[in-house]
């Protein structure tokens, strides 16, 4: 239901950057639940997995989120990401999770403060962090905010509160990011849950449509938390966005080059520009967050097994995403092979956890073989692909990776570049020796993963 407003936001031009901001101060902040997670992974070794609590489990909360962490732990993921956790607006109401009733509050729906709070505790004890969907743009229209300060929303001439403008999202409310007071009460709120949940950073939907000015305000106060290590990712491409303080920005470009190459028949050389492009403005460490689903497409475009053509078709789509350049996004389900989308509100279908094994043992193997490899995780690429075959190396230090994958649903000849040739590599998924030849025969949307 995203996709509107991001298209539209996309369109628009970027605006200029904005003076950094001092931090937000003065406003108190609740008393620390539990211990600071001292186990946040450093945001280019994140692998996050994306939990939509109300399809996750048959009961639809923190408790079946909590009974599955070993399970996600073994998966390979080291990120809990949360979908929204707050209660849902009533008026105008979709019974959508992105519109909050309470910034401060906790779903009943999904259970209590101490079912989060048990969630996050279990998570942090089997070295996994938690991230919260935090929604800024926008409010249910039954939030407190709405008669309590109504002009910390944008009003028309007759001061009436809008919906979110050029979008189709009429059960919510669009805030006013020219009003200082609102921008300081969500940012206190926001801050409150690092210290009343304990959790570990968040995920910012719709990243693209507040102001620079409020994210360089939110991610200023957020990184003065200096008790807490905290991943902050904007669901949003604006390249400002890496400006801004946060970690990573959101790979739809990426995703939509993916289905380009395996739906329309793109060259596999598409994957390469991407690269370029979603990387403007980043520096250091920053990433981009790429996957092959989310709750977004999965339920307007269908599953990976859909999009991409089978199980196999879905293997190489991720191998391509997760280990060319970012970092990698599960979405709960795909790991399961899952073949039932997961449509809005996400009330009608539930993970069918066992449905599939052998999807569940691949996605387990490449996570660890990434897991395993420097060079996979955080090496230096380079481009050797060809139009049917995505290739490349990565180099980190003296760790060497090659990635093939087959983005053909028939067997393709690749043809070895000279500088490869005779080189002698360890497959990282099967074991044993490899040295190549002049050409490397790929089955029908084949990989083959290497270290050196």
């Amino acid at each position: 239901m995203l996709a509107l407003g991001l298209v539209t936001g996309c369109k628009t031009s970027e605006p200029a950057p904005a003076p950094v901001t001092p931090p937000v101060t003065g406003i108190p902040t609740p008393p620390q639940y539990g211990t600071p997670f001292a186990g946040v992974p450093n945001r280019e070794d994140a692998v996050i997995y994306q939990v939509n609590m109300r399809a996750f489990s048959q009961g639809g909360n923190f408790a079946g989120v909590t009974a599955r962490l070993d399970s996600i732990k073994a998966l390979g993921a080291n990120v809990v990401y949360l979908m929204p956790i707050y209660p849902v607006g009533a008026v105008k109401s979709v019974n959508s999770p992105y519109s909050v009733k309470d910034y401060q509050a906790v779903n009943p729906e999904f259970g209590t403060l101490a079912d989060l709070r048990t969630l996050v505790d279990a998570a942090h004890a089997r070295g996994l962090s938690v991230m919260l969907d935090w929604v800024a743009n926008h409010t249910a229209w039954d939030h407190g905010w709405i008669t309590g300060h109504p002009d910390w929303y944008l009003r028309d001439a007759a001061g009436t509160i809008q919906s979110p403008p050029n979008t189709n999202y009429t059960d919510v409310a669009q805030l006013n990011f020219d009003s200082a007071p609102m921008r300081l009460a969500q940012i206190a709120a926001m801050k409150s849950w690092v210290f009343t949940a304990n959790v570990d950073g968040f995920r910012f939907d719709y990243a693209d449509a507040p102001t620079v000015f409020f994210w360089q305000q939110a991610t200023d106060t957020l990184r003065n938390v200096k008790s807490h290590k905290l991943l902050l990712l904007a669901e949003g491409t604006r390249t400002a966005n890496f400006n801004n303080g946060f970690d990573y920005n959101f790979g739809f470009n990426f995703y939509g080059g993916l289905r380009s190459v395996f739906r329309n028949g793109a060259p596999a050389t598409t994957f390469d520009a991407l690269n370029s492009s979603e990387y403007v403005n980043a520096s250091g460490t920053q990433q981009v967050v790429r996957y092959t689903t989310n709750h977004d497409v999965n339920g307007s475009d269908g599953t990976p097994v859909a999009v991409f053509n089978g199980n196999a078709g879905a293997m190489s789509a991720f191998v391509i995403a997760s280990c060319y350049k970012g970092v990698p996004m599960v979405y709960n389900g795909q790991e399961a092979g899952m073949t039932a989308a997961i449509p809005f509100p996400f009330t009608s279908v539930k993970v069918n956890w066992g449905v599939n094994p052998a999807v569940t043992r691949a996605y387990k193997q490449l996570l660890a073989a990434r897991a395993g490899s420097a060079a996979l995780r955080r090496g230096t690429p380079t481009a050797y692909s060809s139009a049917d075959v995505c290739a490349f190396t990565k180099t980190a230090g003296a760790e060497q990776a090659l990635v093939l994958a087959n983005v053909r649903n028939s067997t393709q000849q690749y043809s070895v570049p000279a500088a490869l040739v005779g080189t002698t590599w360890t497959n990282a998924l099967q074991g044993g020796s490899v040295t190549l030849g002049n050409q490397v025969s790929l089955a029908a949307y084949g990989y083959l993963v290497l270290k050196k």
